[in-house]
């Protein structure tokens, strides 16, 4: 047994003996511990990857709101935490979840583009490299720090066409004015994407594999939309209940989905491409 294992990596981070493993896929693994303790274990997929998911998973914690699973340990290259075993995503559960992400965003950040305590500014989502650089105006952090790099990136990849870039482009100069009312910077999960939501045994959401930062909060919720959520009219009825979003908000989904869109243009290719020109053309014609 080598220290690059799964194995040897969690009984190195939890301090407990191994006594059964499951490979999920080549990065994550199921493990039992000599007390009966499931974990899951992680490879990260770049240098930073475990630290700022590790430093992610304790902020969001941190506010009390959404369950998120415990951290055990992490190091360079790994992560331990706590599994969540799973149950359905009952309405109930929805529209608790909706209250509960509300109040998460409703905690705060630093600024727009804050890391969390103790995470690297140089992070990721999903695969793609992602930098928490700082500052104050929304529109103008979004377009400099979400938008333009993934952009700028499917350019040079061939993923989308120079004169094509320059509709998305148009819509970030026009952010200020497309962006509604400012907000302050909220606590965002950063990846909130279906596949990152567990509907656990206890009947809560748990969020796990956040790209978590300060943002503005209608970009979660975007992306819950993009790319759907069970019983997502309740969690949304769940959230306006709790802190009800600014008047306009459905008009700026397509802005919040450009980041993403994008993120995914540059992992996955063309397809992700259009979609993003589309938004962006639809918002231009606002």
């Amino acid at each position: 047994m080598t220290a690059g294992t799964p194995r040897a990596a969690a009984e190195r981070l939890s301090g407990r003996r191994v006594t059964h493993e499951r490979r999920l896929n080549a990065a994550l693994s199921e493990v039992t511990l000599d007390d009966g303790h499931m974990v899951m274990v992680k490879r990260g997929d770049g240098p930073a990857a475990a630290q700022a998911e590790a430093a992610g998973l304790r902020w969001l914690a941190a506010a009390g709101t959404v369950r998120v699973p415990e951290v055990h340990g992490h190091d360079r290259h790994w992560l331990v935490s706590d599994r969540v075993p799973p149950g359905a995503p009952t309405p109930a559960a929805a529209a608790r979840f909706g209250g509960e992400l509300a109040a998460l965003h409703a905690s705060g950040a630093p600024a727009f583009g804050a890391p969390p305590p103790d995470g690297p500014v140089d992070a990721y989502i999903g695969l793609a490299p992602m930098r928490n650089s700082p500052g104050t105006d929304w529109p103008e952090w979004y377009a400099e720090h979400r938008v333009l790099p993934y952009l700028r990136r499917a350019v040079d990849d061939g993923t989308i066409r120079p004169a094509e870039a320059a509709v998305i482009e148009r819509v970030c100069g026009r952010l200020p004015e497309l962006a509604g009312p400012a907000e302050p910077p909220a606590r965002l999960h950063g990846d909130l994407w279906n596949g990152n939501v567990l509907w656990g045994a206890d009947g809560h959401a748990w969020l796990i594999d956040p790209a978590a930062h300060g943002g503005h909060r209608e970009t979660d919720l975007a992306m819950l939309s993009l790319f759907g959520c069970p019983h997502l009219d309740l969690v949304l009825d769940g959230y306006q209940q709790t802190a009800p979003l600014a008047e306009g908000w459905t008009d700026r989904v397509g802005l919040h989905q450009l980041f993403p869109l994008l993120v995914h243009a540059v992992l996955f290719g063309r397809g992700y491409a259009e979609q993003a020109l589309d938004v962006a053309r639809a918002a231009q014609a606002r």
